[in-house]
């Protein structure tokens, strides 16, 4: 019985479990349908099969208007994109060359051979009757025994002949064929740069084969200066000014543009800092203290600078015990720079000065080591004097010291 139970109670679930099925697939089947003929009712509409129904104003469908030309044709316009930067890049970017360092090596077997031994960018800055002249940086040049100049991709590379270098500064300028040359960047006013206006990177990084490359991005700020180390003992040398810049500036963009949005020269790109997780450190000389540096350079093959005629070293690196034996200063005096050796007939000499004294002021500038030193006299010409405050023997005294032309290094 059980068995004959379980056996009838099976075909009443599926007669129920059948009858249910069909229910739901016919109203599942009614409201899709339903719904189908609601999608189509607008096109039904238009169509003329349901002549009584209009849809609603909102859902009218818009015609599109076409703007005839004078002979009744329909006109497909084009749209040339422009921008300050596009311009700003047209006006400089074929006055920014490639600048290709030449130097002697020896191959596998002992033979020497000329070679490629790195490039850099350059800026083509001036024309003088058959003569152009570019500007780039000392390191980019350094070591050369020739320098060649590419102008256009796929044109062959000029002949460059070194006017001048400057090793402190890190500026040299070229002199190449001028009748090569089609475009001559104009320098701007980099004193009256603000911090968050847009600046445009343009050089080769990496090499010629990426020359030209754009990149964009903003003064990010006007007041930085750099300690030079330009003899490599570890010591700074001299302090530049120098723009920084968020400007993508990769290796061989050394000597390139940093332009504003008016396509003016404001800065040439010099230095980047390169360190793990450090993006959009680029730092550039500004025009305005390169352009002395350029004119003395063409003028004179060096730069003219003033000098006392003394070998600074900072107080800094001095051991602690020498500051009272022999130096003899003050407890209060921290900083400051010592004469290591003075030149006879020096302007220094002359003026009385001596070996050991310790400067710490000049006119009313407080220096603190040698490349600050270097910079407020940078800032002098020649035959000016300056007032120097400095120490001998535990006390203060002041003299004035005419300054000559330095020495070419």
């Amino acid at each position: 019985m059980g068995y004959y139970d379980d056996d009838f109670y099976d075909d009443r679930k599926k007669s129920r479990r059948g009858g249910a099925s069909t229910f739901f697939i016919s109203l599942v089947s009614a409201i899709i349908g339903g719904l189908i003929v609601l999608m189509m009712v607008p096109t039904l509409s238009k169509s003329g099969y349901l002549p009584g129904f209009t849809l609603p104003p909102a859902e009218q469908e818009q015609p599109t208007q076409e703007t005839p030309n004078p002979n009744g044709r329909n006109v497909n316009y084009s749209v040339e994109v422009g921008s300050g930067v596009v311009d700003a890049v047209k006006k400089v970017e074929n006055a920014v060359v490639g600048v290709i360092n030449i130097q002697r090596s020896r191959d596998f077997f002992g033979q020497s051979e000329e070679g490629e031994a790195g490039t850099g960018s350059g800026i083509v800055f001036r024309k003088a009757g058959d003569k152009a002249y570019i500007v780039t940086n000392y390191h980019v040049i350094q070591g050369a025994q020739r320098v060649q100049v590419s102008l256009i991709k796929g044109e062959k590379n000029l002949d460059a002949k070194i006017v001048g270098r400057d090793r402190l500064t890190d500026l040299a300028v070229l002199e190449v064929d001028g009748s090569k040359v089609q475009q001559v960047a104009e320098f701007g006013d980099s004193s009256q740069v603000k911090a968050g206006e847009p600046a445009i990177a343009i050089g080769n990084p990496l090499g010629l084969e990426f020359s030209r490359t754009v990149t964009q991005g903003i003064i990010s700020s006007v007041e930085r200066t750099m300690p030079i180390d330009s003899n490599g003992d570890g010591e700074p040398d001299y302090e530049v000014n120098v723009l920084q810049t968020d400007a993508a500036i990769n290796p061989g963009n050394s000597g390139g543009a940093l332009v504003n949005i008016a396509g003016q020269v404001i800065g040439i790109n010099s230095l980047k800092i390169a360190k793990a997780g450090v993006e959009g450190l680029g730092f550039a000389i500004p025009i305005d203290d390169a352009s002395k540096i350029i004119d003395d350079l063409i003028k004179y093959k060096s730069v003219q600078r003033p000098a006392m005629g003394v070998i600074p070293v900072d107080l800094s690196s001095i051991p602690r015990e020498a500051y009272k034996d022999p130096l003899q200063l003050p407890n209060d005096v921290e900083s400051g720079v010592v004469i290591k050796d003075i030149s006879p007939m020096s302007p220094a000499d002359k003026a009385g000065l001596k070996r050991y004294d310790v400067m710490v002021q000049l006119d009313d500038q407080k220096i603190t080591n040698q490349a600050g030193l270097r910079k407020y006299l940078f800032q002098k010409s020649i035959g000016d004097t300056v007032k120097v405050t400095f120490y001998r023997d535990g006390k203060q005294q002041t003299v004035n010291v005419t300054l000559a032309k330095q020495e070419v290094e």
